[in-house]
């Protein structure tokens, strides 16, 4: 196994360099596609490798319920540095758990909450709260998930500017982009390396909604004059993994993107470009990942089974 097994804890940092070149030079739909593919992969294989490692440093504690032989000389030297790497992948491994758990938790229950809040409203897509505080975001779940929005949101924007903002709802709901958000929000809680990704992704999702609500009402001024409203008195939303329409973060990016030309719509770019070179570079990192995480479990399997006792 060797120093297979550390590989995927770091190879993370070969993702960087897409993370903030597909933000500008990919379409917003491939660049939020690409990044959470890329960080989910990367998380669940270095996921595996610390619970490997975990393993290997559990095995060597006094009065572990682990079979004698997997603490053996032999299950040990297949792991560089295993005293020191398998004692602290214990504590890595148990804080990765926590907080990946509570991420969902806290996910799961600001749904429930917002859900059981709209109860009372008609069944409709759009539900409009008589609020003070200014908000909008999309609510998934059922067929279709839902539109929040408050009045006082709606009342600093003019009629083309509340097409705009239910047009971009829309399309964070029709492309389920609670998902893509949740799943690079645990990997990023999995390896801190993937927090780039992360930031990326939660930028590039919005812009994806930008264009396709752009594309609806036929102005990208008129979006990019509803976001930069609404940005000015927008709190946000319930969670960091629920789509909104004025989330804080770049939103002046946002904009100068919409009042330039459209992103294209081309395939993958070159290999002699920057983006093309970052590309090549996240997807070898992935590869090499996903291998280095397998390589690893099947040695461990194989040396676990040889030490057990019949």
């Amino acid at each position: 196994m060797g120093v297979f097994v550390f590989l995927p804890l770091v190879l993370p940092l070969t993702a960087w360099p897409i993370a903030r070149l597909a933000e500008q030079h990919l379409h917003p739909r491939t660049a939020t596609r690409l990044l959470a593919s890329v960080a989910g992969v990367m998380a669940a294989c270095s996921t595996v490798c610390l619970g490997l490692l975990m393993v290997v440093g559990t095995a060597q504690l006094p009065g572990n319920p682990l079979p004698d032989g997997w603490s053996d000389p032999e299950v040990r030297e297949a792991v560089p540095y295993d005293e020191v790497a398998g004692r602290l992948a214990i504590p890595a491994l148990l804080t990765v758990l926590a907080v990946c758990g509570r991420t969902l938790w806290r996910h799961g229950r600001v749904r429930r909450r917002a859900h059981r809040a709209l109860a009372g409203l008609p069944g409709r897509e759009v539900a409009v709260l008589p609020d003070g505080e200014p908000y909008a975001y999309a609510l998934p779940g059922g067929r279709r998930g839902r539109i929040v929005v408050s009045t006082a949101l709606l009342d600093c924007l003019e009629p083309a500017e509340r097409r705009a903002l239910f047009a971009h709802e829309r399309a964070h709901l029709a492309a389920r982009h609670h998902r893509h958000l949740l799943a690079v929000q645990l990997a990023a809680r999995a390896n801190p390396f993937l927090w780039p990704l992360s930031s990326a992704v939660a930028y590039t999702a919005e812009r994806w909604a930008d264009e396709d609500a752009a594309q609806h009402v036929g102005s990208r001024r008129t979006v990019a004059r509803a976001i930069g409203r609404a940005a000015l008195v927008s709190r946000g939303t319930p969670m960091p993994t629920l789509a909104g329409f004025a989330a804080p973060g770049p939103v002046p990016r946002r904009v100068a993107a919409l009042l330039g030309p459209a992103p294209a719509t081309r395939g993958r770019p070159s290999v002699f470009t920057a983006v093309g070179l970052a590309m090549w570079a996240a997807a070898a990192g992935t590869a090499v990942s996903a291998m280095s995480s397998a390589n690893a479990t099947v040695t461990m399997v194989l040396i676990l089974h040889a030490a057990t006792p019949l």
